[in-house]
Order: structure tokens, then C-alpha cells, then sequence
């Protein structure tokens, strides 16, 4: 894979400190939902970083989509959110990734497992889905901390709406919203077990969020019943 150069066309805010952020790359070779990118920033004196970000919509062209979420003192998330303007250059490198996809010719039920930004991967899977026409059934169980640290709030409210075939639920872990039933807490095994698909349907599942909250969820659904072949998982942890 060679590094392209890409330029911010667009951006939509999707919580306090994370932003959507619209890139195009010609001659971009497309991609698969569940893949990611690098991004590479190169400072005037030659200094370089980059980070890996995952895709968060289906192929398009020339354009793609990562959300990305400022980390306190991360040096490419906040140039990305909050220095990077319309125009401007950036590299990007990819797609990258083979396992932790999901494609549109795939008819099993599909349930995806989110912890905080892990959610950006599998909303591009929601979002190929639709655009495919596919009547797989999409179950998404998204841990995040507040009602104000959820990506694509209003988006998966419609999709809910409006989309046969998708449900969501909830954990929160820090503060609910108003009417929620029961208390913040981690995500657990009566979680998993009241939104998630039966072992005996057979479903794809994909988790992604932090590693340990990969690996506990991982844990309980082997321990309910799915085998861990049908178990994808993506986690992410801090750089350095």
C-alpha cells in the first residue's frame, strides 16, 4: 500500500469531542465496512505521526469517512478536530484489514458489540447494509459512558425508525438519559443475553471498543454459547 494524498471536503460534530471527518483521496481503490486507514501528518520541520482510524461509512467513490475522537493530549486527534481545515493536505494509506468485515452478500443475523468510539466500525456496517438493500437482521448493544458521548445519535434513532431489521440498545455507564430503566453500570452478561442474538441462530459477531472491554464481552458471549470462530473482534488501546 502506498500513502495518497487526501483533503477535508466536509466534517459533521458528532459529540463534544468527536467529529466525522469527510476526505477525498483519488483514485481511491474502495473498501469494505469493518476496514480502517492510517493517517499520517508531516510537520513543517519533517516530524512525522500517524494514527490508525477506522472507516465509518460504506465505499463512495473517491470520498471516505473516519470519526475521530480528540484524545487529551493526542497530537493527531486534536490537529484533526480541531486544526484541520477544508483543503488542507493530509496522507492516508489503505484499506487495511480482512477479518473484522462484513459483506453485503452475507445473510446471517449479525450482532455488533460496541464499547465508546468502537462504534464507528460497525456503524459502517449499518450503513452498507442499507445501502445494499440487505435484510440481514442487525442487532448493535452500545456501551458508552453519557447520552452526550454517543456517535450518530440522531442517525441510529432514524435507522431504528426506519430501518426493518435493526434494533439498538443501550448501556451506559457513567449517566442515563431520563426514563432509562435501571442504573449505569459496565456492560454484562444480562446485557449480552437480553439484546443479543441466541447462540442457536447462528449470528456473525462483531466487537470493538478497548481491549478490555473486548475481552470480557468476548468472554461472555463464548461463554453463552457462540463459538469463538464466529467472533470478530477489533480493539484499540493508547499510543505509546
Amino acid at each position: 500500500m502506498r500513502w495518497q494524498t487526501a483533503r477535508l471536503v466536509d466534517r459533521r460534530v458528532e459529540t463534544p469531542t468527536a467529529q466525522t471527518l469527510v476526505l477525498e483521496v483519488p483514485g481511491w481503490p474502495g473498501h469494505l465496512p469493518g476496514q480502517h486507514v492510517d493517517i499520517r501528518l508531516t510537520a513543517p520541520d519533517g516530524y512525522q505521526a500517524a494514527r490508525s482510524y477506522s472507516l465509518a461509512g460504506p465505499a463512495d467513490g473517491d470520498r471516505i469517512e473516519v470519526t475521530v475522537q480528540r484524545v487529551p493530549e493526542g497530537e493527531v486527534s486534536s490537529f484533526l478536530v480541531e486544526g484541520y481545515g477544508e483543503g488542507d493536505p493530509i496522507e492516508v494509506r489503505g484499506p487495511i484489514g480482512g477479518w473484522f468485515v462484513w459483506r453485503a452478500q452475507q445473510t446471517e443475523p449479525v450482532l455488533l458489540v460496541a464499547g465508546g468510539s468502537g462504534v464507528v466500525p460497525l456503524m459502517a456496517m449499518i450503513r452498507a447494509r442499507r445501502a445494499a438493500g440487505n435484510r440481514a437482521p442487525f442487532r448493535l448493544i452500545y456501551s458508552v459512558r453519557s447520552p452526550t458521548d454517543v456517535f450518530y445519535a440522531q442517525e441510529l434513532r432514524r435507522r431504528v425508525r426506519d430501518d426493518a431489521g435493526l434494533d439498538v440498545a443501550y448501556v451506559y455507564t457513567r449517566e442515563a438519559p431520563e426514563g432509562w430503566r435501571g442504573e449505569p453500570h459496565r456492560l454484562g452478561l444480562a446485557d449480552v443475553n437480553s439484546h443479543g442474538w441466541p447462540p442457536a441462530l447462528e449470528p456473525l459477531v462483531y466487537v470493538c471498543g478497548p481491549t478490555g472491554f473486548v475481552e470480557t464481552v468476548s468472554d461472555l458471549l463464548v461463554g453463552l454459547g457462540h463459538p469463538a470462530r464466529r467472533v470478530r473482534t477489533e480493539r484499540f488501546g493508547p499510543t505509546g
